[in-house]
């Protein structure tokens, strides 16, 4: 199963968090499943900048680490979807939802 990871669901993960539900963790720590993020790096990142997130090592360590530790496909953003956001319907208002759509459409 292709599992698209959210940004504070990938961050519960990392971080061992209860606030992961036992489902959500055993589908995230079930290997037959192909876990993929997208525009969800940039949030992260944005929400380090702005002392959003507690990280617990720095961001360019323990990210990189933990897409590879957990075989994290990260989804390719081009040109070409961010045309075809532009394009989306309004039912989506945070950008980096919109890019993912847009990067499956």
């Amino acid at each position: 199963m292709r599992v698209l990871l959210d940004t504070a669901s990938f961050l519960w993960f990392i971080a061992c968090s209860n606030k992961l539900s036992d489902n959500a963790r055993e589908i995230m720590e079930n290997f037959d499943n192909e876990l993929v993020i997208g525009g969800k790096c940039v949030e992260i990142a944005i929400k380090v900048s702005i002392g959003k997130t507690g990280l617990a090592e720095p961001f360019s360590q323990l990210i990189p680490q933990k897409i590879q530790e957990n075989e994290i496909d990260i989804l390719q953003i081009h040109l070409l979807h961010l045309f075809e956001m532009i394009n989306l319907p309004m039912h989506h208002r945070d950008p980096f939802d919109r890019l993912v759509i847009a990067r499956n459409c």
